[in-house]
């Protein structure tokens, strides 16, 4: 648990005014509450030896007095605790979300979308229920079990020490029971994540499973997650429903032990009526603390396993970060290198040995059967991922030595992969451009072949596209990414695989349009059209994550190697569709 707050201290000393407040607060609310039985003792003591009215009301006043305070500093403390566990949730959310912006694409291959979703919604509630309620009131169990029995042993230590009998078999029962507990809901929320994944998938797949009719597959999938679920969460609810009557058995025998011990002390006259009446007022006053530290003991353990979850996260570094002292990026010509290149991803080989030159201003291509090694290649030059061995250069530098911001501005890169935001057409294709004006966009989206299609939209650039773009066509989404790229005005182009969703008309289209804007950038076009390619300053054929060809299209044709197939394989294609 120390350790839990430790991984919060910097968020606790960020809101140390209020914590401090809060605690002011809940201090005052626990003295004013301890004095309360010491008058109404001091009271009945008074009244046995004889009564005067003029002191039954001055103590009936200080004992409104004391409640109207411990019920002001009650409010306060509550607002400035729930409220400061508020403003660190709040905290916590955003830097969690800061930080998993930072990491790099390996993390997410290990992580599925509903583990993480899980730990930033339901688990952040855990921690805040944990630094909320859970502090406030295991301070003020600690506080008035403190006061209360501080001042009983003032009062009678010998009856105070039999009170306290059940004391040690209450720590047992909750050292005990907050371990189970912790463990359990640790299951629980590892549950949770799994449930959250399956429901995630489901609907970004929905279309999938309904077109291999796996519905009623998919719903005893989740039927026997939720069970599982159910299952532990019972389990859980049993241990929590052990504790709480274990915890009353031990405060009923402390009650029983202190008018058993308090009353024969009572007819020995070894104690006043109103000091018999004060203990038991005391010890009243313990049960809700008692109680409440069954509660308290299930929110710290839910929080503390919910807190390492989301630092499992928070902990993870980044495998692509900004060197120590990048150096600048100003000035960019586009010129790029690959020297001795080798990729390997779990023992496999992506790339092997691969040394290329890309000079400034060119236009080049990259062709290969599937799995080739196409798109690792370009994803090292955005510096993406790094590779196993070798080094990628962008104007005579390594890659590493650039911040990856900065490299990336620089680029515009259309993956195989076309994702859109759940906005609108203008909005995705200003995506990373704040200063986009509306002329900008549509003159991007001239280039990228999306006009026309918009023009028939019922909102033109305002229309939504839905969550991934589901209401665009594949064509329409991949020429929306291309616009998006176009839009950022990139000194280095690479479109990967990003027309394979368009026919041979429309690329040739967009291919003409993207001509002049291509004009002195360096350009890396993938494809596995000859159409796309054939115009290349230079095409690069890879098999098996090597360079086997190279050259310009005549080159290629001539060699009659693996290009030439391609070549041959389309016009016979063509001719046939011909017929």
């Amino acid at each position: 648990m120390r350790r839990s707050f430790q991984k919060l201290s910097p968020y606790l000393w960020r809101y140390r005014r209020g914590l401090f407040l809060g605690m002011g607060a809940l201090i005052v609310k626990d003295i004013a509450a301890a004095i309360q039985p010491l008058i109404l003792g001091a009271g009945i003591d008074s009244l046995t030896r004889g009564f005067a009215i003029s002191k039954v009301l001055w103590l009936s006043v200080l004992l409104v007095v004391l409640s109207a305070i411990k019920g002001l500093f009650q409010y306060w403390m509550r607002v400035i605790l729930i409220g400061m566990s508020r403003d660190i949730e709040y905290d916590l959310r955003n830097s969690l979300f800061e930080h998993l912006v930072t990491l790099s694409s390996d993390f997410y291959s290990r992580y599925r979308t509903g583990d993480i979703m899980a730990r930033a919604t339901n688990d952040l509630s855990a921690v805040r229920m944990m630094l909320g309620p859970g502090l406030m009131y295991w301070t003020e169990t600690m506080l008035t079990f403190i006061l209360a029995a501080g001042v009983m042993a003032w009062v009678d230590w010998p009856l105070t020490l039999v009170a306290l009998i059940p004391a040690p078999l209450v720590s047992l029962v909750v050292v005990l029971f907050g371990r189970m507990i912790h463990t359990r809901f640790e299951k629980i929320q590892g549950m949770f994540s799994d449930i959250s994944s399956r429901v995630q998938e489901n609907l970004a797949g929905v279309r999938v499973v309904r077109a291999y009719v796996q519905e009623d597959a998919e719903l005893k999938n989740f039927d026997r997650l939720n069970e599982e679920y159910v299952k532990r969460n019972i389990s859980l609810a049993r241990a929590s429903g052990m504790f709480m009557p274990l915890l009353q058995a031990l405060i009923g025998i402390a009650f029983l032990i202190v008018l058993w011990a308090g009353g024969s002390r009572l007819l020995a006259h070894k104690l006043s009526l109103g000091n018999f009446v004060m203990f038991n007022v005391y010890m009243g006053m313990l049960v809700w603390p008692m109680i409440a530290l069954g509660w308290v003991v299930n929110l710290m353990q839910r929080g503390n396993a919910s807190l390492a979850r989301i630092y499992e996260m928070i902990e993870e570094r980044p495998t692509i970060a900004a060197p120590a002292n990048p150096k600048p990026l100003v000035d960019v010509r586009g010129e790029i290198e690959l020297r001795n290149v080798t990729m390997q991803y779990g023992g496999m080989t992506a790339l092997d040995n691969v040394s290329l030159q890309i000079p400034a201003g060119s236009t080049i291509a990259i062709v290969g059967h599937t799995g080739s090694g196409k798109s690792t290649l370009v994803h090292l030059i955005p510096r993406m991922m790094d590779p196993t061995e070798g080094t990628v250069l962008v104007d005579g530098n390594d890659v590493r030595d650039y911040s990856p911001g900065d490299l990336r501005s620089q680029i515009g890169f259309v993956p195989q992969e076309t994702f859109l935001f759940s906005a609108s057409l203008a909005d995705n294709i200003a995506f990373g451009v704040k200063t986009a004006t509306k002329e900008q966009i549509e003159a991007a989206a001239t280039l990228a072949g999306l006009s026309s299609d918009i023009a028939g939209f019922p909102k033109g650039f305002d229309t939504m596209v839905g969550e991934r773009g589901i209401t665009l066509s594949g064509g329409q989404k991949q020429r929306t990414a291309i616009a998006r790229a176009v839009l950022r005005n990139p000194r280095i182009l690479i479109l990967d695989d990003a027309l394979s969703s368009v026919d041979t008309l429309t690329e040739e289209r967009i291919l003409t349009g993207l001509q002049e804007m291509m004009h002195g950038r360096t350009t890396i076009l993938i494809s596995h059209r000859v159409s796309t390619v054939r115009h290349a300053d230079r095409i690069f054929v890879l098999e098996h994550g090597a360079i086997v060809e190279q050259g310009n299209h005549s080159d290629l044709i001539g060699k009659g190697g693996y290009y030439a197939g391609l070549y041959q394989k389309q016009l016979l294609e063509e001719e046939l569709e011909a017929i």
